[in-house]
């Protein structure tokens, strides 16, 4: 087998790549790193630079690949280490660039080394490219490798003790097989039950019409309008606008089957969007947005409607993102993530450890608090 880096996913036919996506995650197609490359999103000037591991047999074929990207900050994971970097730099050390197989600006549990299930050698090229990150962090004396938002799979896979495992918490919605809206909303507590139905009953009292998108029903002037919101969000929180309008417009051309775009209407014009990806069991919310300051309109678009296709889509599991504990009293149940990192210093893996098995104890203890004594619903 052999190793290569590409610093551009453009360098191998998409064909190789999904072949290898065989759950047919959205984040982890072609098509969509492709695009956050094409359109700069993702670019040395934004802090990240492309190097892909490919794995090929004798013949040249592309067996295994992990997206990988050499990162200058910490920004845009959503697994958060800047109290790693600031203690590192402190004791003298240098945290950048770091290495991190990540999606990037997704908070999205999904593959990150891809093998088609049917080789026999699975778990040696599985295990080659765990060395290679290894070996890119040594070779360049680099601080450090992470691999964000891991499978199950993947964590009983990566049976080796130079990693470290560190857990997070997200808030999903899953889908009891309800028929209804009303099904989900008869299964919370009455309190809870009654909020949802005020704060819907006052969006449905507003002059907004609501729609669902996807497919041919999108178009380049729905994505402008979406990037005016998006740019409008990131202005709200103080952050940086790694998304081009280009990655909207590519993400038209190549993936609008496996978008749900739901947009707000006021007078005939686009207001409000939250954009969502489709898979076959998830759907997945990302980035949401508005020109307008409605009271609950957040919830309507990101929650409930995305709630409703879900339903009506037979979809099991709605994630909405990183964060919120507001999700809680929407029906959102917590549910652990994970992520694994290698950290070249010995004595700062040791601290690193110690801190991430104290950090699990107190996400496990939330984890159980949320699901139990605060669980939304009524049977808990």
């Amino acid at each position: 087998m052999r190793v290569e880096l590409i610093s551009k996913l453009s360098d191998i036919d998409k064909s190789d790549w999904n072949n290898l996506n065989t759950y047919n995650h959205p984040f982890t197609s072609y098509d969509f790193l492709n695009s956050l490359e094409v359109s700069k999103s993702v670019h040395s000037s934004t802090g990240w630079n492309p190097q892909h591991i490919i794995i090929k047999n004798t013949n040249q074929e592309i067996i295994g690949v992990s997206p990988n990207y050499l990162k200058m900050h910490s920004y845009g994971e959503y697994i958060f280490d800047h109290s790693w970097a600031n203690a590192f730099e402190n004791a003298g050390g240098q945290y950048y660039p770091k290495l991190i197989c990540a999606i990037p600006f997704t908070p999205a549990t999904g593959p990150r080394i891809m093998i088609n299930p049917k080789n026999t050698d699975h778990k040696k090229i599985f295990e080659l490219i765990i060395k290679t990150y290894e070996l890119i962090v040594r070779d360049n004396k680099l601080s450090s490798a992470h691999i964000n938002f891991t499978t199950d799979e993947f964590n009983r896979r990566l049976q080796n003790d130079n990693w470290i495992r560190r857990t997070g918490l997200q808030f999903h919605w899953h889908n009891n097989n309800y028929k209804t809206f009303d099904d989900f909303l008869n299964e919370l507590k009455s309190s809870k039950r009654k909020a949802i139905k005020n704060e819907r009953k006052k969006i449905k009292n507003t002059n907004l019409i609501i729609e669902k998108l996807t497919g041919e029903q999108l178009n380049d002037e729905i994505w402008d309008s979406f990037y005016n919101f998006y740019l409008n969000t990131v202005d709200k929180k103080w952050g940086g606008a790694y998304l081009t309008r280009e990655f909207f417009h590519l993400l038209n051309d190549t993936m609008k089957n496996d978008i749900l775009l739901i947009i707000a209407k006021q007078d005939e014009k686009v207001v409000a969007g939250a954009l969502n990806f489709i898979s076959k069991n998830t759907l997945y919310g990302r980035n949401w947005g508005s020109i307008v300051n409605i009271p609950f309109l957040h919830f309507e678009l990101c929650y409930y409607q995305a709630i409703e296709y879900a339903i009506e889509k037979n979809i099991k599991i709605v994630e909405a993102g990183a964060q919120g504990h507001h999700k809680i009293q929407r029906g959102y149940i917590a549910k652990p993530t994970y992520s694994n990192h290698f950290v070249l210093n010995d004595s700062f893996a040791k601290a690193i450890k110690n801190f991430t098995k104290l950090e699990e104890i107190e996400i496990n203890k939330q984890i159980k608090f949320i699901n139990t004594e605060n669980s939304p619903y009524s049977n808990i």
